[in-house]
């Protein structure tokens, strides 16, 4: 069982880097393909990385977000005996509004347009908790249980600010190993806490070994990652690879108060 970073915002060496996460994973006998990034660096990182994307079996989107699935027109293109796994909701218009700027977020034309163009066969829609293969699964919808958790920023619906994004569609993967759970985050809008605790439920209470992905805490503020920090003390996994939108003061606290638990993710870095 592997999980090798393919994007990332911080680049490996020779590698390409942007604003986006992408995952590929062999397990169970199966290659998986875990988001495709915002669409430059991948093409240029899997040719370099020497992955055939042609092999994949599944390809999975975390969120409808377009730096998770810029590169799917490629990553379709090539991966043509692929399913692909995504939230009903994950096609939905998105916008974020920051300080008075107005951003559309979704997935673009192109990436909705390649969904669109998919046979019914190949899509599955990844609302509930469910297994692609024995001992791999994704959440579906994650409960939003925990006080201290939101989306991790001012997302809507539409560009005026009056329909409120919660972003359900937010899913995670997880791998049983021999260690425990290997759990592979996007953005981890649903909050890290709601998923690792959800994951266990749905596991039969398995440990946790390694947490690898986007946690979305670059504008958490100081009760949020103190109470992160107590749950995940609790929770006690082995390792915890900061990805994407964790945010350097978020990533730099948990490693501060983590100690060597914690290790920040580059492109090209393989995990087992």
């Amino acid at each position: 069982m592997t999980v090798t970073i393919l994007v990332n915002n911080e680049p490996g060496e020779g590698l390409a880097h942007e604003h986006g996460l992408a995952f590929w994973i062999e397990a169970a006998g199966r290659r998986i393909l875990f988001d495709t990034g915002q669409g430059e660096a991948l093409p240029a990182n899997v040719e370099a990385l020497g992955i055939d994307l042609a092999t994949a079996d599944h390809v999975v989107l975390s969120h409808g977000h377009y730096d998770h699935g810029g590169a799917l027109p490629y990553v379709l293109e090539r991966a043509t005996g692929a399913t692909v796994h995504l939230h009903t909701s994950a096609t939905q218009t998105r916008y974020s509004i920051h300080d008075g700027v107005v951003r559309s977020i979704g997935l673009t034309g192109v990436s909705l347009t390649a969904l669109g163009n998919l046979p019914p066969e190949r899509v599955v829609h990844a609302d509930l908790a469910a297994e692609l293969v024995p001992g791999v699964g994704l959440t579906g919808a994650v409960p939003r249980v925990t006080t201290f958790e939101d989306t991790g920023g001012p997302f809507f619906h539409d560009p005026h600010g009056e329909d409120p994004d919660l972003i359900l569609d937010d899913l995670s993967l997880w791998i049983d190993t021999p260690r425990g759970l290997m759990v592979c985050l996007g953005c981890a809008h649903a909050g890290i806490i709601n998923i690792l605790t959800h994951i266990r439920q749905v596991t039969g209470e398995r440990p946790i070994d390694t947490v690898i992905g986007g946690m979305h805490l670059v504008r958490a503020d100081e009760h949020r990652l103190r109470e992160t920090v107590t749950a995940l003390r609790v929770l006690a996994p082995r390792r915890l690879v900061t990805c994407h939108c964790t945010g350097d003061r978020a990533a730099e606290y948990l490693a501060t108060e983590l100690g060597d638990m914690v290790t920040a993710g580059r492109s090209g870095q393989v995990w087992d």
